[in-house]
């Protein structure tokens, strides 16, 4: 989206960078890539990096990553590549070579939806992942101007709207739910004293609406946050 900017700025940056952050890694380095997605952003460092020992993405959804990985199978025949379909925040067994120096990747500042307390512990569980001998090489935002920030997640295409009211959709689909999404508008604001943007689904009635056996009151103007973003 021409409105966000995360996505833009990192790859320009990875892609200039690629070379020095090569250079600290070092050979034989085993990549972890926390929610690898289409794998487009490890492509930099893959090129850069000087045999690579692995790749290993992880991501919650097999079908992706299967995908994912068959795409990069095919442009670097010589990297073992394994993928792990789960939740980067539990525990996982990782097939990580041994010898091979572990390097997790956590791009797309996805460390910014998580509460500060939330962030620290996967930052401490990480370091547990990869021992004294690994790194982490971690996508933030940084502060900035609040209205670039309320572009980006209330882009004029409704993109994002369209993502978060999705939720209601899944818990009608998946907790056998009733919420009515043309009854609940997408919102978006920048809390500065917290330092991060709320999103938020508005009740733009007075209703009831039920999900996994139970119920939950919404008065008009009544919100349910859906997700938030942190800055550094």
């Amino acid at each position: 989206l021409a409105e966000y900017h995360p996505t833009r700025t990192e790859t320009a940056m990875l892609e200039r960078l690629a070379p020095e952050i090569a250079r600290h890694i070092g050979a034989g380095a085993a990549l972890i890539e926390y929610g690898s997605g289409a794998s487009r952003k490890i492509r930099a460092l893959l090129e850069a990096l000087r045999a690579p020992a692995a790749y290993v993405p992880i991501d919650i959804s097999r079908q992706h990553l299967e995908m994912a990985a068959m795409r990069l199978a095919y442009d670097y025949p010589a990297l073992p590549i394994a993928p792990v379909a789960g939740d980067y925040t539990a525990p996982l067994d990782l097939p990580v070579p041994a010898g091979a120096r572990p390097v997790i990747f956590f791009p797309g500042s996805t460390i910014g939806n998580l509460a500060p307390d939330d962030a620290v512990a996967l930052l401490a569980q990480a370091a547990g992942r990869v021992g004294p001998r690994g790194l982490m090489l971690v996508g933030v935002d940084l502060k900035k101007d609040p209205v670039i920030l309320h572009r980006a997640y209330t882009d004029r295409r409704g993109v994002t709207a369209d993502f978060n009211l999705n939720l209601l959709d899944r818990i009608n689909r998946e907790l056998d739910g009733n919420f009515r999404r043309a009854e609940f508008r997408h919102h978006a604001f920048y809390d500065a004293g917290a330092g991060r943007i709320e999103m938020h689904r508005v009740s733009v009635v007075a209703q009831r609406a039920t999900a996994a056996g139970q119920g939950f009151e919404f008065r008009a103007r009544g919100t349910i946050r859906t997700e938030n973003y942190y800055e550094c």
